[in-house]
C-alpha cells in the first residue's frame, strides 16, 4: 500500500504522468501476481495449522509475543525451554540485554537461578545433520553464509552442498539460545533477533521464530529506568497448556507449496509498475513466511 501510494504522489509531482498513459501501459503489465494476491487468493488447504504444544507465550509489558518452535531442527531445546516455561522459571524474570537492529535478550541475568525441571546448559544444536538430504523449497539465489537457503515445514532455513547439515537461520524475529565461549554452555538465556544477523548462523542455536508480537519485542525500554523494573517478564507459557486462559491459533504458510514457490518468484521481481529497477534476486530473509491468527 504504501509503494502504491507513492507512486501515485510521484504521478501527481512529475510531468507526463496521466490517466491516458496509465492506461495504455496496463496491457503490458507482467502475468505475475504480487505477493498479497498470492497470500489472499491461497486456498485453505495452504494455509497449516500451527501445533499449540509448540508455541510459548511470552507476556511482557509492552504485550505478548507468540513463538514457534521447531522441534524439527532443535528437539533438545525445544523440549528443555517448554520444560522450564512449565515450571515457571522465567517468571518474574527480564528482558536484560537491548541493543538496537541486533537482539533483545531474556532470562537469568544474574545466573544464580536454578530451575527444577530443565537445564541451564545442554548440548549445542548448531545444524541437524541427517544421513539423506532434506528436501527444502530453495531460494535460487548466490547466499555469502551458506551453499543453500529455503524453507523448510515453516522455516527459514540454509544447508550444506549435499543438503546433509540443515539449520535455521537469523532472520528478523528468530528466536536463538545465548551460550558463552563453550558450546554447550546454553541452556536459559533466549533472545529474538530484531534484524537479521546472517553471522551468526551456527553459531548458536536457532530453535523458533516469532509467529506475532514483534512489535512489542520492539518497544521494549533500551536502557534501565531509576526505580522501574526493567523489561520484566511475567510469565512464559507454552500455549497448549493455558487453553482455558488463551485460546490462540495460528496457521502458516506451506511453505513447500507451489504458491509459496510463486511468492518467492513474485519476491524477486515485484509486479507492479512502480518498480523500475528488477534485481530479479531475492534472500531468504527477504521472503517473510504468512502467518493468520485464527482466534
Amino acid at each position: 500500500m504504501l509503494l502504491r501510494a507513492f507512486g501515485l504522489t510521484a504521478c501527481v509531482l512529475l510531468a507526463g504522468c496521466s490517466s491516458t498513459q496509465n492506461t495504455e501501459s496496463a496491457p503490458n503489465k507482467s502475468e505475475v501476481r504480487s505477493p498479497s494476491t498470492i497470500i489472499s487468493s491461497a486456498s485453505a488447504d495452504v494455509w497449516q495449522q500451527v501445533n499449540n504444544d509448540d508455541v510459548l507465550r511470552i507476556d511482557l509489558p509492552t504485550g505478548r509475543v507468540y513463538v514457534q518452535l521447531n522441534p524439527q531442527l532443535a528437539p533438545g531445546h525445544v523440549d528443555n525451554i517448554k520444560k522450564l516455561a512449565r515450571e515457571g522459571f522465567y517468571d518474574g524474570l527480564n528482558v536484560y540485554r537491548f541493543v538496537e537492529s541486533f537482539v533483545a535478550q531474556g532470562g537469568d541475568q544474574s545466573g544464580e537461578k536454578q530451575p527444577t525441571q530443565g537445564s541451564k546448559g545442554i548440548a549445542g544444536e548448531m545444524f541437524l545433520t541427517t544421513e539423506s538430504p532434506l528436501e527444502i523449497t530453495p531460494i535460487n539465489a548466490v547466499d555469502g553464509y551458506a551453499d543453500k537457503t529455503g524453507f523448510l515445514n515453516g522455516f527459514a532455513v540454509a544447508q550444506n552442498s549435499d543438503g546433509k547439515k540443515t539449520w535455521m537461520t537469523h532472520c528478523t524475529g528468530t528466536f536463538a539460545m545465548a551460550r558463552s565461549n563453550e558450546i554447550d554452555s546454553g541452556g536459559t538465556e533466549f533472545y529474538i533477533t530484531l534484524a537479521p544477523q546472517r553471522y551468526l548462523d551456527k553459531n548458536t542455536t536457532v530453535f523458533g521464530r516469532v509467529l506475532e508480537g514483534m512489535e512489542h519485542a520492539q518497544r521494549l525500554l533500551r536502557t534501565p529506568v531509576e526505580g522501574q523494573p526493567f523489561n520484566p517478564i511475567s510469565q512464559v507459557r507454552v500455549l497448549s497448556d493455558i487453553a482455558g486462559e488463551d485460546n490462540s491459533a495460528f496457521t502458516v504458510f506451506d511453505t513447500s507449496s507451489e504458491d509459496f514457490k510463486e511468492l518467492i518468484e513474485s519476491r524477486k521481481n515485484r509486479p507492479s509498475e512502480w518498480f523500475i529497477d528488477k534485481p530479479n534476486h531475492t534472500d531468504v530473509c527477504s521472503v517473510s513466511i504468512p502467518t493468520k491468527r485464527l482466534n
